[in-house]
């Protein structure tokens, strides 16, 4: 490996970076603002709590740079990518860095690691903090030389004066840098993409030697001194509580030390812990023998009658009449009404786990003094450890900056692991306990207890003129919001999850409308990787095709012409909070949505699919999610008995600059995997308000056999500023995967999972 790695975190606190630093180091803190102000501090000399912005770089004398990682690594490379931004401008050697990772601390500004943030919202402030650093050192070396500091450039982690032909190491730079003003933000002198040494370069991921070695750090492998292994079984019905319970048995199993009741949540679901009884022993195993033996009775709640098939039909009655008005564009009911021609269809997606390879796990140890808890600390496979800390400080009664939580790598996440409730349990039996103890969940426990994707209804209709295409376009969705999570009883749709794929809908239709309908959400609901994009994109995709054959057109061409003209989607008009993202930034641009879908026809040479045998099709779907652009087409092969295989992918994705293409690329396959899951067999059912799957015999996940053959991938060469990409390829999968299917076989799918289906043929 080019990086130097230093994972380790035993004995490192909250303050525990800075206090490592020796006393002739530079470190600079970037404030989170817009104005980016930066200031420095001596870490061994100075107050360290009379500075409040954000740490990210320190340069030692010896010339080691180490930069912190405050974003939590699950196999996207982030742990890599960002100190990747901050050691380009700072022209650092890429041998002389040391990676640390952060403790949860607000300072930071978010680490949450979801939403395909990280590097969008990251990428201007890792420049900063690597500019400002770089433009400190050659002010130093200005100062040495009595030269203008603007014929001073740090290369390679020196500064060298060209004229003269001077350099010196970083490391020299040091001691004096310290003491220099700090640049304004606005001052500084960013490098030109041209120069860029590690943005848009691949290199491998700082911890692949310890995780090929096994000596990587997973939640799951997480240890504290005299600690207890504790699984517990919980609520079978969201809700639900203990109501009678016999631990005799249990209390007999080898190395079980204890038996401890956790209560339920009160109010919405919200991060807090289902409740239920936990086993804690010295051992996992130990643990979870002995809650086989646990006999309880459970009192069920009020979601004890949730059936999914019968919910189905309610979601289906609610997306069938009309609702909240999200999107009114022109007189979509009233063109739709008049209209001699109406195409109508309905779709549905049924709830799915993210079932990440790890399952969520942690281990707290909380300290007392006089039986008063003050403090906490944890490690734990977590996407948001600030999340952690407010949800453990609240359990324990503590404040915030007292819980210090210590990251671990993550064996994938998906959205599950930003939500803290097993580090809140963990951290409630330490404190019952008073001695560490590391909850693991079971794959049981995962599949059965999940913050489900939420399961869903959308009901689609248009009017169609002479030509084929819509004149008006009707859409609208139900299903339990993610809400429902904060807000006991919250029956209506969020506004960002109608954004995702529903109400920005691209088409140029000149009269379109855009509804939501209630719907009372009875277990717990969460974001999976692309949230709504999957069920709306769906939807919106599916139906584009529909009436692409109703038209008798060919559905790549159909789709290009209801797309319109290139232009810039008005998103004002539309309601759009375009994630919160400028529309001057980030504007919604048809053109670059045409792009790559013209591009990814290209390449999979859709003119063919006319003189393809029957039982094989090449579908195609696009979409914007997460500020990025996609283009898939699928190929298919379905067998007269009904049996799906996929050939072939391609995807082209536009998310504007990429930092670290190996790993975009390795995330765009992994999508079409995870994707394909969705597509095929993904679904959760319940019935007595218990969820019907428990493991992965009946979860189904997409196996090799399942997974597409070839993957063929292309980034588009972009300078656009850096947008989603860990869910921007998910959504457009499952739609073209379909649109194959009809196009192999004849059936149309409109409700997912593809194995709920007979696709046989003759």
């Amino acid at each position: 490996m080019n990086a130097i790695s230093k994972s380790g975190m035993d004995g490192t606190n909250r303050r525990g970076f800075l206090s490592t630093i020796s006393s002739g180091s530079l470190v600079l803190m970037a404030r989170v603002s817009n104005a980016q102000d930066v200031e420095v501090a001596d870490a061994a000399g100075g107050d360290v709590d009379a500075f409040a912005p954000d740490l990210f770089v320190s340069i030692a004398s010896s010339g080691v740079v180490t930069i912190l990682a405050h974003r939590s690594e699950m196999g996207t490379g982030i742990r890599t990518g960002l100190p990747r931004i901050v050691a380009d401008e700072l022209e650092a050697d890429w041998d002389q860095v040391v990676i640390q990772q952060a403790v949860g601390d607000k300072r930071l500004g978010s680490q949450n690691t979801d939403g395909s943030n990280s590097i969008r919202h990251f990428f201007k402030r890792m420049r900063v903090a690597g500019a400002t650093a770089r433009t400190m050192l050659e002010q130093a070396a200005a100062a040495r030389w009595n030269v203008d500091a603007s014929d001073c450039h740090g290369k390679n982690h020196r500064v060298v004066h060209a004229e003269s032909g001077q350099s010196l190491p970083y490391g020299e730079l040091v001691e004096s840098a310290r003491t220099l003003k700090i640049p304004s933000a606005d001052t500084l002198q960013m490098k030109p993409p041209s120069d860029w040494r590690y943005i848009g370069k691949d290199v491998p991921i700082t911890d692949l030697d310890a995780i090929l070695t096994g000596k990587a750090e997973y939640g799951i492998d997480a240890r504290m001194d005299n600690q207890l292994f504790a699984v517990i079984a919980r609520p079978p019905v969201v809700g639900g509580k203990v109501d009678r319970l016999d631990s005799t048995q249990t209390r007999k199993v080898a190395g079980v030390r204890d038996v401890v009741e956790i209560d339920r949540f009160k109010g919405a679901p919200m991060f807090q812990p289902l409740g239920g009884v936990a086993v804690c022993a010295d051992s996992t195993w130990a643990a979870w023998q002995g809650r086989d033996l646990l006999k309880i009775s459970w009192e069920d709640g009020p979601n004890a009658d949730y059936d999914t098939e019968t919910y189905a039909d309610q979601l289906a009655e609610a997306a069938n009449k009309p609702g909240k008005v999200w999107r009114n564009a022109g007189d979509a009911k009233g063109v739709i009404a008049d209209s001699d021609t109406v195409l109508k269809a309905d779709y549905s997606v049924p709830h799915l786990s993210h079932a990440p390879m790890e399952t969520p796990c942690a281990v707290a140890d909380v300290k007392t003094d006089s039986g008063k808890v003050v403090s906490c600390v944890l490690k734990a496979a977590t996407q948001n450890p600030q999340a952690v800390q407010q949800a453990v400080a609240a359990a324990l009664g503590i404040p915030e900056n007292e819980v210090v939580v210590h990251v671990t790598l993550l064996g994938s996440g998906f959205g599950r692991k930003s939500k803290p409730d097993y580090c809140v349990e963990a951290a409630l039996l330490s404190k019952k306990l008073a001695r560490p103890v590391h909850v693991t969940w079971t794959r049981e426990d995962d599949i059965q207890h999940d913050y489900y994707h939420t399961m869903s209804h959308v009901h689609v209709e248009a009017a169609v003129g002479a030509d084929g295409m819509p004149t008006a376009w009707l859409q609208r969705a139900a299903f339990p919001s993610i809400s429902s999570l904060f807000s006991e009883g919250a029956e209506d749709a969020a506004g960002f999850e109608i954004e995702m794929g529903l109400q920005d809908l691209p088409h140029d239709v000149p009269n379109i409308r855009v509804e939501s309908g209630k719907a009372k959400a009875h277990t717990r609901i969460g974001w999976l990787r692309s949230v709504n994009h999957i069920p709306h994109n769906f939807a919106v995709s599916s139906f584009t095709d529909e009436l692409a054959h109703r038209a008798k057109r060919d559905p790549f061409e159909y789709l290009m012409a209801i797309l319109g003209e290139e232009r810039l989607l008005d998103l004002k008009a539309a309601g759009l909070s375009n994630r919160g993202a400028s529309a001057e930034e980030y504007p919604y641009d048809i053109g670059r949505l045409k792009h790559v879908t013209r591009r990814v026809a290209e390449m999979a040479e859709w003119k063919r699919r006319s003189s393809l045998p029957k039982g094989h099709g090449l579908g195609i779907a696009c979409c914007r999610s997460f500020l990025g652009y996609t283009g898939h087409v699928v190929e298919v092969e379905v067998d007269r008995q009904g049996s799906v295989k996929i050939p072939k992918v391609w995807v082209v994705l536009d998310a504007g600059v990429i930092v670290s293409p190996d790993r975009v690329l390795a995330q765009v396959e992994g999508a079409a995997s995870m994707a394909a899951t969705v597509a095929m067999y993904g679904k959760v059912s319940f019935k007595k308000g218990r969820v019907k799957q428990s493991n992965f015999d009946d979860y189904r996940i997409a196996t090799m056999k399942d997974s597409p053959r070839e993957i063929v991938t292309e980034l588009v060469d972009s300078d656009a500023p850096p947008a989603g990409v860990g869910e921007t390829p998910v959504p457009s999968f499952a739609p073209a995967l379909c649109n194959a299917v009809f196009a192999a076989t004849g059936k149309r799918i409109r409700s997912l999972p593809l194995a709920d289906h007979d696709l046989s043929w003759s």
